[in-house]
């Protein structure tokens, strides 16, 4: 079980196990956006994948449902373990969010930018918090910084710092029922960090 090699790799039951561990995780997230927000929110079965970087405004883009967009990155390192997740938004949602969370102020772009950083922070740091707890690793997380709102997938990724050829990349899909609220949180671990999360995965499966 010597995992030394730089090409990093994925088999149907590590991918299995990450699935598992990312569908508590995302579930602990949205009982939280449930309770905040007094909805329902609908999971899909999140998608694990090993992507080159030249896949990421693939992956971005199978994200996307509209022509514009906002994102939110926030780094996350811990027991040599490092990443980033980007929370994306379909641009349509923030009326409806705003709604929900019984917003008081002007929605112009600082309204929306409040908005977005707390959903941000909720769902970010459940969901990062929830795979670390299950591979007994404590996460420390950076500042959550905008990537851009309103904007284009092109924009976005050149607003990225993605220093890596091959990422293991999980995508959780948030829907709230009812209304048109929608976004996507891709989990991107860097590649010297795929090993050794595997090195756990092994573990557990073991």
């Amino acid at each position: 079980m010597s995992v030394t090699s730089t090409a990093v790799s994925l088999n149907e039951d590590q991918r299995d196990c990450y699935q598992e561990l990312t569908n508590v995780a995302m579930g602990q997230a949205a009982d939280r956006l449930a309770r905040l927000l007094d909805v329902y929110v609908v999971l899909p079965i999140p998608k694990v994948n090993l992507i080159e970087s030249s896949d990421l405004h693939m992956a971005i883009q199978d994200a996307e449902t509209d022509s514009a967009m906002s994102a939110v990155c926030q780094g996350f390192i811990g027991s040599g373990i490092a990443g980033e997740a980007l929370l994306l938004f379909n641009d349509t949602s923030f009326s409806d969010l705003a709604a929900l969370m019984n917003y008081g102020g002007e929605l112009d772009r600082y309204g929306e930018l409040e908005l977005l950083m707390d959903v941000s922070s909720l769902l970010i740091g459940a969901c990062i918090q929830g795979i670390g707890e299950q591979l007994e690793i404590h996460f420390n997380q950076g500042h959550p910084v905008v990537l851009g709102q309103h904007c284009k997938v092109e924009d976005i990724l050149k607003s990225g710092n993605h220093q890596w050829t091959k990422t293991l990349a999980i995508e959780i899909h948030y829907t709230i029922e009812h209304v048109n609220i929608d976004c996507d949180l891709l989990l991107l671990f860097t590649e010297d960090s795929v090993a050794k999360l595997n090195n756990k995965i092994n573990y557990l499966l073991d």
